[in-house]
């Protein structure tokens, strides 16, 4: 199979490669279901050596940088509750955190997730997490720019791979929402 875009050797559709990633990433991919197909996720395998963005393009495809997007765990503080949520904005983008992130999830005060808890709360590695495959309980915030992609390349839940989805696709991920504002 050749990938949608950019130059990989290995792309597969990612029901064909569970085995290579993690647990909860190929739980949703073996149950995913609605009208984008689960044969429509593309697993390509890659070097965690290039997994950040700018070397990943350099080696993979300049046509890739504008269809990179990161998902990013962020903590919302209210009380004595945290509530924690993902969120997906184009690669050359920054998720506002202090604004749009805040308001929505109406908390007090929000910020990007400790290391640990993203990694130990997501199941994924960091550096690879994907919205594909979250708690269930999540909100999955979307900034428009990514669901009108044709293509987006996210993580794979590991640094070794990444899946390319269409931007439609991660409609079909529970609790996801469009935000406008949510990167800039």
């Amino acid at each position: 199979m050749r990938a949608p875009i950019g130059d990989f050797p290995d792309a597969r559709p990612a029901p064909e490669a569970l085995e290579l990633l993690p647990e909860p990433v190929s739980a949703a991919v073996a149950a995913w279901s609605g009208p984008v197909p689960a044969d429509q996720l593309v697993f390509v395998d890659s070097d965690p050596a290039v997994a950040d963005t700018a070397d990943f393009v350099a080696a993979h495809g300049s046509d890739l940088l504008s269809a990179s997007a990161n998902c990013v765990v962020v903590a919302g503080r209210r009380g004595g509750e945290t509530r924690l949520a993902a969120c997906v904005v184009p690669s050359a983008a920054r998720v506002d955190v202090n604004g749009t992130v805040r308001r929505h999830l109406g908390v007090r005060k929000a910020s990007f997730a400790p290391h640990e808890v993203a990694v130990g709360e997501s199941g994924m590695e960091y550096g690879g997490i994907t919205p594909v495959g979250l708690p269930a309980d999540w909100p999955v915030l979307l900034d428009a720019a990514v669901v009108d992609l044709p293509w987006v390349l996210l993580g794979s839940g590991r640094r070794r791979g990444k899946l390319i989805v269409p931007g439609k696709a991660l409609l079909q991920i529970a609790g996801a929402e469009v935000i406008e504002g949510l990167g800039r």
